[in-house]
């Protein structure tokens, strides 16, 4: 299944970013899960939350509503169409959508009604019937219906974003039984997961629709039945959206206390560099620091002093993924396995964490890191029975002890791992010739680093020197988020730093990360052109998990062939989010298990006031 964090459609549906989640064994899944007129769609145990929940957990029932909440995006964007894989989205987008049924940041495995007030489910869960909410309207007062929904799945499948087609694979088809209830049939009987998938769906307007172009992008704003309206943007500049005054879903449960401010904004910046000195300009009011030497040396001054400016580490309790750095093995010199462990070797991580980290961060050591999914000691059981047909085909190794990134002593002494990187590259057909490695053509070893943030050239440049050692030349090139997106879409690049987020339930999402049909799928996430009949086979059976043991077999064989075959330099993730906010707001003690849900906020008349007294208003400065 794919989590909120992944693929186009859910990134937008949810801004803000499970390990005791992802670790917990869900206890047998009760019979009482499924059935007629639930509640819940729960993929594994009972939900947690009782039919008659008011409200989240996280959530203050009670807020008051008003004020604006000011972000920052970084780039620019030219569409409100985020469901295709051309333009760039505004920022906040998914303010205006609304989806089937919707998930608590503390229960990531379970969905709860949105759109659609109730479900049915029959025990074999070959089908789900989704009821929908007869109150439940677009923006333009146009009510939502049945053929809304079959047609927001229809146009996402065929004319959508390539993970869509994707995503929803396991949809045989949609019909619609009345003007509010519509039923999707499934492929396969017997998976827990389908019915989530299809309650994932975002409900589109069919009338809005008809006569333009679903597959090209528009600046345009369609209606949505989400908490929000367009209320106005410049383009690639900012874009501001207002609370829909009388919404149909205000008094849901999972939205009560939530969608607060009658207004947020985004304002456009070039960099991050930028958006940092804006932030603390008072520009806006929110930030989430994804930079270690930020946090440590930037965040200070007198409005910090006086508690104006509030910074708050905040554990949170999801899955890491893999970030990393990523190779193309689509090109000609990262083809070799040989060559990709030898310029992992080149990676002084433990230097780099030191030095230029602050020791903020943790190694991943799995595409599956900070979770129950991550590969462990020698396969076996379950696990060894997926792998062992393959194995004339695989690394003696993945069938050992998992693979662990090299390690150092944070010196930046890393002589010997060259050596060894080296050997691998001359055992490769490599050869090092006065300073230069060349192949048997005689042609040097030079590839491009493409970033899109000039913070991370700090990063890649220790690097590159580390390279440049074993006779390597790396080329540093920065792009624009429009050159970056169009350029990682279409797989235009040797090498970047990327981030391979998972769910906290690995499911359909894998065929666009891993498969061969995803390699040779432009804007698919198979960014390192993974091609392996192995993999393949691995995908499926996770997908054809009946319980959370093959399950975890499926996903941890996957995780030690990807590493065993690194197709990255395995690299780092923060267990805490980092948050700095000026104190205009309230919340609610009580953070969601999966990291800040910045919608259950309120704006603060007092807090505001405090500021403005203080002298830090629009003009204030750190």
């Amino acid at each position: 299944m794919i989590s909120r964090t992944l693929g186009p459609l859910l990134a937008i549906l949810l801004l803000a970013n499970a390990a005791s989640i992802a670790h917990a064994q869900p206890a047998p899944e009760p019979r009482a899960a499924w059935g007629m007129g639930l509640h819940a769609l729960a993929i594994g145990g009972a939900p947690a939350l009782p039919a008659d929940f008011t409200h989240f957990p996280y959530a203050n029932p009670d807020a008051p509503k008003g004020g604006t909440l000011r972000l920052a995006a970084i780039g620019t964007f030219d569409s409100f169409h985020p469901y295709i894989a051309r333009g760039i989205a505004a920022a906040g987008n998914g303010l205006l959508a609304a989806t089937l049924t919707t998930s608590s940041r503390d229960e990531p495995f379970t969905q709860y009604p949105y759109v659609a007030r109730s479900f049915d489910v029959p025990e074999d869960r070959s089908h789900v019937v989704f009821h929908l909410d007869p109150s439940a309207r677009f923006s333009d007062g146009e009510p939502v219906t049945a053929d809304d929904v079959i047609f927001t799945f229809d146009a996402l499948v065929k004319q959508g974003s390539p993970t869509y087609a994707k995503y929803y694979e396991g949809v045989s088809g949609v019909t619609k039984l009345s003007a509010h209830a519509v039923r999707f049939d499934f492929r396969e009987r017997g998976n827990p997961e389908l019915p989530v998938i299809a309650g994932q769906l975002p409900v589109l307007p069919r009338h809005w629709w008809q006569g333009r172009d679903f597959g090209s992008p528009t600046l345009d704003v369609p209606p949505g039945c989400g908490p929000y309206r367009v209320r106005e943007s410049r383009t690639g500049y900012s874009v501001e959206y207002e609370r829909v005054g009388d919404w149909w879903g205000a008094a849901l449960p999972v939205n009560r206390g939530r969608y607060n401010f009658d207004r947020i904004r985004y304002d456009y910046y070039r960099d991050r560099t930028v958006s940092a000195e804006a932030f603390r300009g008072g520009e806006f009011d929110y930030q989430m620091e994804n930079s270690a030497k930020a946090w440590a040396q930037d965040y200070r001054g007198p409005a910090i002093d006086a508690g104006l400016i509030r910074c708050e580490t905040i554990a949170h309790e999801r899955p890491a993924g893999m970030q990393g750095l990523v190779f193309n093995t689509r090109r000609l010199q990262f083809a070799d396995r040989r060559v990709r462990e030898a310029l992992t070797l080149a990676f002084d991580f433990e230097w780099t964490n030191r030095t230029l980290f602050y020791s903020q961060y943790t190694r991943c050591d799995s595409y599956f890191s900070n979770s129950a999914f991550a590969s462990r000691e020698v396969p076996s059981g379950a696990e060894l029975a997926l792998l062992e047909p393959w194995r004339g085909s695989l690394a003696p190794e993945v069938f050992g002890e998992p693979c662990v990134a090299p390690t150092g002593d944070g010196s930046g002494r890393i002589r010997e791992r060259l050596r060894r990187a080296l050997a691998l590259l001359t055992e490769a057909g490599w050869r090092l010739e006065d300073g230069v490695l060349r192949d048997a053509q005689g042609r040097p070893f030079v590839f491009e680093m493409l970033l899109r943030s000039p913070s991370m050239e700090r990063v890649v440049l220790p690097y590159a020197k580390n390279l440049a050692t074993l006779g390597i030349r790396m080329e540093v090139s920065m792009a624009d988020a429009s050159r970056y997106v169009r350029r990682t879409r279409s797989f235009d690049f040797d090498m970047i730093v990327s981030v391979m987020r998972q769910s906290d339930s690995p499911g359909n999402e894998q065929r666009f990360m891993w498969t061969a049909a995803a390699a040779d799928t432009p804007g698919s996430r198979n960014l390192a052109g993974v091609k392996s009949p192995v993999v393949d086979d691995l995908v499926e059976h996770i997908i054809a998990a009946r319980d959370r043991q093959s399950l975890v077999a499926a996903v941890r064989a996957l995780d030690r062939v990807l590493l065993w075959e690194h197709y990255a330099v395995p690299g780092w993730y923060c267990p805490v989010d980092r948050v700095a906010y000026w104190d205009r707001f309230g919340m609610l003690e009580r953070h969601p298990s999966r990291g800040v849900d910045i919608f259950s906020w309120w704006y603060d008349e007092g807090r505001a006031k405090r500021i403005a007294e203080a002298g830090f208003g629009a003009e204030a400065t750190l």
